[in-house]
């Protein structure tokens, strides 16, 4: 198992690699001079000529992602355009507002979401399960923006009960935590109910139920613990939505995380900024990837067996 985690560390290298070369590609074809954002409109030009050759922008594309990449493995994420303070001050300043409305959120849909989904595979077909496919496949369908602003106009502006911007106090996070939220609480529902039902018809449930187990045993000790394995991934997956799909939410409510701070530095092109962000936001959903396969071992036993026995044919070999 720990040879199988140091491989996917290692596989992280190049996908964030990879990623780091699109948004500086991206960042590159975009319109616009950092040089005259950083001195101005009516600078001289000797004075943008001398500040592009002390940025490095006269060397080649090539030259100057590779510097980039080189810095940021040593940890050097450069500095800021626009405000001239370190990307990595810049982004652990608002790390920690966008990863904790992201776990916020999908702690919430995982308590709502997946209890709603085994009951409406239990209570199949029944006025339960159709009200809650029909409320999730609403959800679903609604943007999480449009879901935001009408929250902000009933809870907010109408009745008054709960702070409209920020994140300065619990009763701030309600709002964007529901918002967020929505989507993969609706995901979970139906996933939750899908995977149940196909587990439900197995011949080992029929089976503990004929030896006379409990409707509870058979649900929670033998159903539900096979069918996590799909729910696990939506909840995954979802978690790394979480942290880039903030962004929309972060302006909506005006909240001072990574999603605010990535959307100005575009709107600014300041580079060093974006791509700091990207590749934070990389590295995490990485890393929840790699979280979620070891899950998945502590559900369903045989997929550590199975690395075992990878293990040791390779010694064999």
């Amino acid at each position: 198992m720990l040879k199988y985690i140091g491989k996917r560390l290692l596989m992280m290298i190049p996908v964030i690699i990879g990623v780091v070369f699109i948004i500086f590609a991206i960042m590159e074809l975009t319109p616009g001079d950092p040089v005259m954002m950083i001195l101005g409109e009516g600078a001289p030009i000797e004075a943008q000529e001398a500040l592009r050759e002390e940025m490095g922008l006269n060397d080649p594309f090539f030259v100057r992602f590779a510097r980039y990449v080189v810095d940021a493995l040593h940890g050097d994420l450069g500095e800021s355009y626009t405000s001239g303070l370190p990307v990595f001050q810049e982004i652990l300043t608002r790390m920690p507002y966008t990863l904790s409305l992201a776990t916020f959120s999908i702690c919430v849909a995982v308590i709502i979401g997946l209890p709603i989904g085994i009951l409406s595979a239990v209570k199949r077909y029944s006025l339960t399960d159709n009200l809650t496919l029909a409320i999730s496949l609403t959800v679903t369908s609604m943007p999480g923006f449009f879901l935001a602003m009408l929250l902000m106009m009933i809870f907010c502006i109408k009745l008054g009960w709960l702070p409209m911007m920020g994140l300065s106090s619990p009763k701030h996070y309600i709002l964007p935590v529901i918002a967020s939220a929505s989507s993969t609480t609706a995901s979970l529902m139906r996933m939750t109910r899908t995977t149940m039902l196909e587990v439900i018809r197995q011949d080992y449930i029929r089976t503990a139920r004929a030896k006379g187990a409990t409707e509870r045993r058979v649900i929670y000790g033998h159903a539900l613990r096979n069918a996590l394995l799909p729910v696990v991934t939506i909840i995954g997956v979802n978690f790394g939505f979480a942290l880039g799909g903030s962004i929309v939410l972060e302006q909506v409510f005006t909240i001072p995380g990574l999603g605010q701070l990535m959307i100005n530095a575009i709107r600014e092109k300041d580079t060093p900024v974006v791509m700091g962000a990207v590749m934070t936001t990389a590295i995490f959903a990485s890393l929840i990837n790699l979280l979620v396969d070891i899950i998945y071992t502590y559900i369903d036993p045989r997929l550590a067996s199975k690395f075992t026995s990878v293990k040791r044919q390779v010694k064999k070999a």
